[in-house]
């Protein structure tokens, strides 16, 4: 290979006023978000009523043991997959995806775009409540159908970890996304979160916390919360980005 493509410790920096980051900006087509949103709502409000009816039980069932084996339902595949479906699942728990959230905030602050930081700060906070109102207006004892493989208390229904790792990944997604406007750069990223949290949300049936339609409902709960976010509440998170608070906190990061 040539000397030139590497970067030699005599090579003067590229100066400040030289640097130039991509443009940036553009917003989130509220209606693609409002319909994917209603998609998902629907699929999150079907799930509610088969599970109230009592009637996912050879779902479930059949979820919990595909990734069991034996008499005493140990798990397949032996330490290593045991091991990464724990740092999977990690990524949706309330330590990492807080720091995860914090991180993207302050990144976004710093790309001087605050009303996709507010917007996704709000799209967080409020997406919480949601889901703690869920869990609290519908209930479900957590399954004892295979040994639990990892720590896990409260309600089952809908799965914490499933609805907070689409909110995240996916509003993440969507607030990033914003740096571009070639459509095909936007779908990847999001699509990505989708594929991401998903994992994320199944981790916790390989587990055996969370039955197949506890995670299906979260997950879909959260992403119908991400898409319905970026639609409703873009007006409210630019007021208070172009607020002089708005502004001060852009300055405070930068």
């Amino acid at each position: 290979m040539h000397s030139s493509q590497f970067v030699e410790a005599e090579d003067q920096p590229v100066p400040a006023e030289h640097v130039r980051l991509p443009e940036r900006g553009f917003t989130v087509d509220r209606t693609k978000a409002l319909v994917s949103a209603a998609i998902l709502w629907v699929g999150w409000a079907t799930m509610v009523y088969l599970v109230t009816h009592g009637m996912t039980g050879t779902f479930d069932d059949w979820g919990l043991h595909l990734y069991r084996t034996g008499a005493d339902f140990h798990p397949r595949g032996g330490p290593f997959i045991h091991e990464a479906v724990r740092d999977i699942t990690s990524l949706g728990g309330v330590l990492l995806s807080t720091l995860i959230t914090i991180g993207a905030i302050v990144a976004l602050l710093f790309l001087r775009l605050r009303r996709e930081a507010v917007l996704f700060a709000s799209t967080v906070f409020f997406g919480w409540m949601l889901n703690n109102l869920m869990k609290w207006l519908i209930g479900r004892d957590r399954p004892e159908i295979v040994p639990h493989l990892t720590e896990a208390g409260g309600n089952s229904f809908p799965s914490g970890h499933s609805f907070a790792s689409a909110m995240i990944y996916i509003g993440m997604a969507l607030a990033f996304a914003s740096m571009s406007k070639r459509h095909s750069v936007r779908y990847t990223m999001i699509g990505t979160a989708m594929v991401l949290s998903a994992m994320i949300a199944w981790s916790r049936v390989m587990l055996g916390v969370h039955f197949p339609s506890d995670v299906t409902a979260g997950w879909m709960g959260g992403a119908a919360w991400a898409f319905t976010a970026a639609a409703l509440l873009y007006k409210p998170a630019k007021a208070v980005a172009d607020s002089p608070a708005g502004e001060k906190l852009e300055t405070a990061v930068h």
